[in-house]
């Protein structure tokens, strides 16, 4: 069993889930609860049932699938949930899912009765590089993607590949972007080993341990947002509000890593204008996400309502909207900003691909 140590706590590679049974055997809680999604309950509830014969006897709080319900009213299903079942605050959550559980579990853990322990499962490759792990809560309100979260470490990490296995392929791609992410901003020869992957599927332990790594070592350092983590942002000020546009107007919905996808291409664009990124660099990103995304049909005529998200984004100040954008592949500058003309242009760029 691998095993990365914070300043806040352990993050867990640990297929067995001992990590989980010898956790609970250290630590007395009054009651503990599960928060899963309609996806996790079916498929990934039974895997945790099959290592955690005591599950019987833990409470099921269960909320539906999707980024459209992480909000405030389910949010306040989950707090009413532990209300009814008289949760303490010796009590402890484990949020198992993906980003939405995690996120949203995490932050209804950390403000009800002034915060109760909660450890993250994440159960999709999105949430078990990126979403579990830096103490980074929230909810959506108004299309503006966790606009209201907290700073709250969990008591655990632990991080199973068997999870990933009950997933589409296309939930597994999603995941895959914010891995090349960690090496655009921060390690160049990993994303070089990312870029060799024929398909996504083949994404291996490693290389997931690699991305936690990374992230782990980025939010060590700043673990509230005050300098060097803004560089995880990157790709996600264009890509947040391509994928809330999609969420409110699209049947068929972009999911996170698909949006963030097109983000990063678009602030690459930027990063080639704005901070020196080589052209030979931004022509590696765009081939590769081209690659491994496809090339979306971004829509004409949305563009101030794009704007309209980016101009909320937690980045901000004194009006300005401001990216973490890429130097060279490997490197990422932060608190950059960016007229409004020059995010049209990115858009358009993306267009002409």
């Amino acid at each position: 069993m691998k095993q990365i140590t914070s300043e806040f706590y352990n993050i867990y590679f640990d297929n067995t889930l001992q990590s989980l049974t010898d956790f609970l055997a250290l630590n007395t809680y009054s009651k503990i609860f599960i928060v899963t999604d309609e996806n996790t309950g079916k498929y990934c509830l039974p895997v945790l049932q099959s290592k955690l014969p005591q599950l019987d006897t833990y409470n099921i709080i269960e909320i539906p699938y999707g980024e459209e319900n992480k909000n405030i009213d389910y949010c306040i299903a989950i707090w009413r949930m532990l209300l009814d079942f008289e949760a303490d605050r010796k009590a402890l959550v484990i949020n198992l899912g993906g980003g939405v559980v995690t996120d949203m579990g995490s932050f209804a853990a950390s403000t009800f009765k002034r915060g109760i322990d909660f450890i993250q499962i994440p159960t999709t490759l999105l949430s078990q590089v990126d979403a579990s792990v830096g103490g980074k809560t929230g909810i959506d309100m108004n299309a503006v993607k966790n606009i209201i979260g907290t700073f709250v470490q969990p008591k655990a990490v632990i991080i199973s590949s068997d999870f990933l296995k009950t997933l589409p392929l296309r939930e597994i791609t999603s995941g895959f972007a914010e891995m090349l992410k960690h090496g655009i901003i921060a390690d160049k020869a990993y994303f070089e080993r990312l870029q060799q992957i024929d398909t996504v599927d083949n994404v291996s332990n490693d290389l997931v341990f690699t991305s936690v790594e990374i992230k782990n070592k980025v939010v060590s350092t700043d673990p509230y947002e005050n300098g060097l983590r803004k560089i995880l942002n990157y790709g996600h000020t264009i890509g947040h509000a391509i994928e809330s546009w999609s969420l409110n107007n699209e049947k068929h919905s972009l999911l996170h890593g698909e949006a963030i996808a097109i983000g990063m291409v678009c602030e690459a664009y930027l990063a080639s204008k704005l901070v020196k990124l080589s052209n030979h660099d931004l022509q590696i990103i765009c081939h590769t996400f081209i690659k491994f995304y496809g090339k979306y049909s971004l829509k004409t005529g949305i563009e101030q309502a794009l704007l309209s998200t980016m101009r909320n984004d937690k980045k901000n100040n004194a009006g300005n909207i401001n990216f973490s954008l890429p130097d060279k592949i490997g490197n990422c500058l932060y608190d950059i900003p960016v007229t409004e003309t020059d995010i049209v242009q990115s858009l358009d760029f993306y267009r002409t691909l």
